[in-house]
């Protein structure tokens, strides 16, 4: 009888893990889309905000850097003097580009998506 018991209690147990798990991924697909949207969106806002600060107004990267908003921390900038461009990265999610063009400023890469 007490392994019935015992029996019934483990796959009781199984069940309750498989169920979190699920609920785990689901959570995590749910939110995945509003992360990616929000880190394109971010990612593209400072890598055109950091462009013209860069190859318009001629500040050092430095510089530039100072001009993130607030809840942008994660988002690092990276310029290439050589193409006139910066591009800004969200680790593991998503990272955009400005390009300086002659008479047009600052533009961002196509997306692709």
């Amino acid at each position: 009888m007490a392994k019935a018991k015992r029996s019934t209690s483990s796959r009781i147990g199984l069940w309750l893990l498989l169920l979190i798990g699920v609920g785990l991924a689901g959570a995590a697909y749910a939110y995945r889309e509003p992360i990616n949207g929000y880190a394109s969106v971010g990612t593209s806002y400072a890598a055109r905000v950091a462009c013209s600060c860069r190859f318009v107004a001629g500040r050092s990267m430095e510089d530039c850097e100072k001009d993130k908003l607030g809840g942008m921390e994660l988002v690092t900038l990276s310029d290439d003097v050589d193409s006139k461009s910066v591009t800004a990265r969200f680790p593991l999610v998503t990272s955009n580009t400005a390009i300086y063009r002659e008479g047009y400023g600052c533009v961002l890469e196509e997306w692709e998506g």
